[in-house]
């Protein structure tokens, strides 16, 4: 059984928490900015190797630019105009803003300070629980509804399983979805990796990557091979910025995206147990553009807050307690 170190550290004046092997087989980064992973690397061949492309640098994370592995909430990708309405009210999270007005994107909870709240040891690693109050009504313009937010980080020696908890404190229904925006890494450029995921359908968008509304929202992979990567398919020359759906799950409640190193056999397998997939080929990153690939599991589609057919879906009532979980596990090299 691999046992797991925990100790507390920083990234410039942000807080940290490292969690490490005590074989020295795996090391971890977290910020407790959001809960934010920063780095996870494992021993390959003597050597460390980064398996994701966080933040590096207190800078970096405070810019979020990127979005590196950022964890979503209350609301995953984009709210077109930074507006939506709900329970009968119209929000505005840009409130001043005139035209044009931008998306607003990812969710608060990626800015907001965790507390690392529990720390237990596992049959093969260790659950961190990490606890934020930070979402409450004024603290952010146009969301008057008050969260509190539970990640925990189930960490093997291979593996990193993630729950997003989250928990209606109000009095009245909040909109609410989440995810995660992961940057993954297994050579100098994603152009010799390959991707397989298992979605029967992409969902087209508009210009600002808005999805259309029914019945244009979904296009079937037969018809889109440009897009298709049911079966493993190489990265080069593939431009993405799009969310795959219709998922298949296996018998074990699970959907799993596959990123590969076809030269070292070298595997991720990112996994969730319900939503979508959104792929991000990060052609447009200020730095490292195509060094890594953004594999995002969501619970909604990208502006469910203004989608009639996600109503029932975003809402949850006062007391109500909203899990989301995903995770990714490593497949070293076939020699290593």
């Amino acid at each position: 059984m691999v046992q797991f170190n925990v100790e507390h550290d920083r990234i410039g004046a942000e807080p940290t928490v490292v969690v490490s092997a005590t074989d020295g087989s795996t090391r971890l980064v977290i910020a407790c900015r959001g809960a934010t992973l920063l780095s996870w690397r494992r021993r390959l061949g003597g050597h460390p190797v980064e398996l994701t492309d966080g933040y590096r640098s207190e800078a970096e994370l405070q810019a979020q630019d990127g979005v590196r592995n950022g964890l979503l909430a209350p609301f995953p990708n984009r709210i077109a105009g930074g507006r939506y309405r709900f329970e009968g009210r119209d929000h505005d999270l840009q409130p001043g803003q005139e035209h044009p007005r931008e998306p607003v994107y990812h969710g608060f909870a990626r800015t907001e300070p965790f507390d690392l709240d529990h720390v237990e040891p596992t049959a093969h690693g260790a659950r961190l629980t990490f606890r934020s109050t930070g979402i409450r009504p004024g603290r952010h313009p146009g969301y008057p509804f008050p969260l509190d937010l539970r990640v925990v980080y189930l960490i093997g020696a291979d593996a990193i399983g993630i729950e997003i908890r989250a928990t209606n404190t109000g009095e009245v229904p909040a909109p609410y979805a989440a995810g995660w925006h992961p940057y993954f890494r297994l050579a100098a450029t994603i152009d010799t990796l390959t991707l397989q995921v298992p979605a029967a359908s992409v969902v087209r968008t508009d210009d600002a990557l808005i999805p259309l509304h029914p019945p244009n929202t979904m296009a079937a992979l037969e018809h889109q091979p440009a897009m298709d990567f049911r079966q493993p398919r190489t990265l080069r020359g593939a431009v993405i910025d799009a969310c795959f759906s219709d998922l298949r799950f296996a018998p074990d409640g699970r959907a799993e995206t596959v990123l590969r190193d076809p030269l070292t056999g070298s595997e991720l397998r990112i996994w969730q147990v319900s939503g979508h997939l959104h792929v991000f080929t990060g052609d447009t990153l200020a730095r490292d553009r195509r060094r890594s690939i953004a594999l995002e599991p969501v619970e909604t589609l990208t502006d469910a807050f203004n989608r009639d057919e996600y109503a029932s879906a975003i809402r949850i009532e006062p007391g109500e307690e909203r899990r989301f979980r995903f995770g990714v596990r490593h497949l070293p090299p076939v020699s290593g």
